[in-house]
């Protein structure tokens, strides 16, 4: 991904690229159940690295596939790219943990930039004190072979409700967490700010009093009124 359509995508709000999705028809784009975990909330912008599991069988989820060579939840501990943002599908079981302190600080070690899950994570306090950004279920005691069977990495899988492609753009603030189809990261780069610009004239609006009809949408008058705040210098009054 372009590293400058990465740096406009961390500069908008995660409400704003949702919006900005909304425009372009897609609505299922909000991880559900899926929040930041760290206080103060850090936020998150990254292409996805994605890891599934599957529900547990007994032969597949043994404490000895653990130490496997090529066991996928270690592989993908090893393999995520730096900058890039490991995104968890937990089969929505927030009662069983998908990672835990020393995975957490493998991961901040290697350059990655968050972790995302609509599973679990246990050693709460020990994970939260590693600082790297997570947003998850909450907290879990259950290690993740209590419940889960591990199942491939870098495919397509289910995240709180979302389908998350290898490489699609995820941001994360204090509203959650979204996925931003690769496909549309630029356009939503390109549109994102005009539309935070725009709020934050109408916000300066209603503090004047305005009205929300005529504001928010703009009508024809108040958009030359906005287009000629901005050849001012978007003063703020």
């Amino acid at each position: 991904m372009n590293a400058d359509i990465l740096k406009k995508l961390s500069e908008i709000s995660v409400a704003t690229a949702t919006m900005q999705l909304l425009k372009r028809g897609l609505r299922n784009v909000s991880l559900a159940g899926v929040m930041p975990i760290n206080n103060p909330v850090q936020p998150i912008t990254g292409p996805a690295y994605t890891l599934r599991f599957v529900p547990m069988r007994e032969d597949l989820s043994t404490p000895e596939v653990l130490g496997a060579a090529d066991y996928s939840p270690r592989r993908a501990i090893e393999e995520c790219p730096k900058g890039a943002v490991l995104v968890i599908d937990g089969r929505d079981r927030g009662d069983i943990a998908v990672l835990g302190d020393l995975l957490t600080e493998r991961l901040r070690q290697r350059g990655v930039t968050g972790v995302v899950s609509d599973g679990g994570v246990r050693d709460f306090e020990e994970t939260l004190a590693v600082g790297l950004p997570i947003y998850a279920a909450g907290p879990a005691a259950p290690a993740h072979i209590a419940g889960h069977a591990a199942a491939d990495r870098e495919a397509p899988i289910a995240c709180g409700g979302v389908a998350v492609l290898p490489g699609d753009i995820v941001k994360g603030d204090g509203d959650g967490v979204m996925v931003i189809p690769q496909a549309l990261a630029e356009e939503v780069a390109r549109d994102g700010p005009e539309q935070e610009r725009y709020e934050r004239f109408a916000k300066l609006k209603i503090r004047e009093g305005r009205p929300i009809p005529g504001v928010y949408p703009p009508s024809e008058e108040t958009r030359k009124e906005y287009e000629a705040w901005v050849v001012a210098g978007e003063l703020e009054g």
